[in-house]
């Protein structure tokens, strides 16, 4: 069976910038440094009117192409929960602006948190299966898009950001066995609830007002954060246990991890109770905010490009939240 491994990976962020000082500016009772050391973050990236989830991609991927070469992918996937239209697929749209040819194969997945990871399983199968050689790996999101304007708490942690890389076969394997895990009990603790052929016909929904005084619509995004967080602290910790056990790696033999950015109180937590080293454990929010499927592959750039992880180093990677959907491989750069 053929192996696998990652390319560099480029990234791409709006040029528009909400720092907390602005947010303060809105909502005046939460100050700059209460929002910061809150979550962890002092500024994040968002769209504007007109720029989307695959404008973002596109970008990544144009910055991809000047140190790969793009005539060799034979499969486009792209994890977005903000796709550019109902139908059709985004990635079909990026297939054509990004001058792929005809004959690869494109599809959307519509995943969060664990998007990037669900995505290295789903190139490691078609690789495995011989039905592509170069996946091109893509996660963009544009969450801000989903916010109520009045919406302080998801305002003050998304942010809107891309991410790709190629999936390639090799016979030096760099992608090993994967830990994956639904629990959709949890469908509704994340999540919009019009705008889908659900509630389709809905288009008046009035605002209302949760418990932590940020104002809601059910047109918008909703995210009940305490339960977010109490299945965080009871699945990882399995997860992470799991994925060790599938791979046959011991928790100290691993180099580095690399969790979901979802916030820095819920890392620091999760970091504390599986007993990962300060020192292994990378956050890196603090410019960027929660990017949704696209917090991974930029926390593992960066950590990359300040030489945090060196080639050969095994990496944990480990997704989590909406839908509730999770999973967690271990690769070698």
């Amino acid at each position: 069976m053929p192996g696998c491994k990652i390319s560099m990976i480029e990234t791409y962020f709006p040029k528009k910038t909400v720092t907390n000082e602005d947010l303060s500016q809105e909502f005046p009772d939460w100050s700059p440094q209460k929002i910061e050391k809150k979550i962890g973050i002092a500024e994040r990236h968002v769209t504007i009117e007109n720029e989307t989830a695959v404008d973002l991609a596109r970008e990544a991927c144009q910055k991809l192409f000047l140190i790969e070469d793009k005539s060799k992918i034979d499969f486009l996937l792209l994890c977005t929960q903000s796709p550019d239209y109902l139908l059709p697929t985004s990635a079909c749209i990026l297939q054509d602006q990004l001058g792929l040819p005809t004959t690869i194969g494109a599809l959307d997945f519509n995943l969060g948190c664990s998007g990037f990871v669900y995505g290295l399983a789903l190139a490691k199968g078609l690789i495995s299966a011989n039905i592509a050689k170069n996946v091109l790996l893509i996660t963009s999101e544009t969450y801000s898009k989903h916010i109520h304007p009045q919406d302080r708490g998801n305002r003050s942690i998304f942010g809107d950001g891309a991410a790709a890389c190629i999936v390639f076969d090799s016979d030096d394997n760099g992608i090993f066995d994967f830990e994956l895990g639904t629990d959709g009990r949890g469908w509704e603790n994340l999540i919009i609830r019009n705008k889908g052929m659900r509630n389709s016909s809905i288009n008046n929904s009035e605002d209302w007002i949760d418990e932590s005084g940020s104002i809601r619509n059910d047109n918008n995004l909703y995210m009940n954060g305490p339960e977010i967080f109490n299945f965080t602290i009871e699945a990882v910790p399995k997860l992470i246990e799991e994925v060790l056990k599938k791979n046959k790696v011991a928790l100290a033999d691993v180099d580095y991890f690399i969790f979901h950015q979802a916030n820095q109180y819920m890392l620091n937590y999760l970091r504390d109770i599986i007993g990962i080293p300060e020192s292994k454990f990378y956050l890196n929010m603090m410019n960027t905010g929660n990017t949704v499927s696209a917090t991974i592959p930029i926390a593992l750039k960066d950590a990359l490009e300040k030489m945090l992880i060196k080639k050969g180093d095994r990496v944990l990677l480990a997704g989590f939240g909406v839908g509730y959907s999770y999973g967690s491989t271990i690769i070698t750069i």
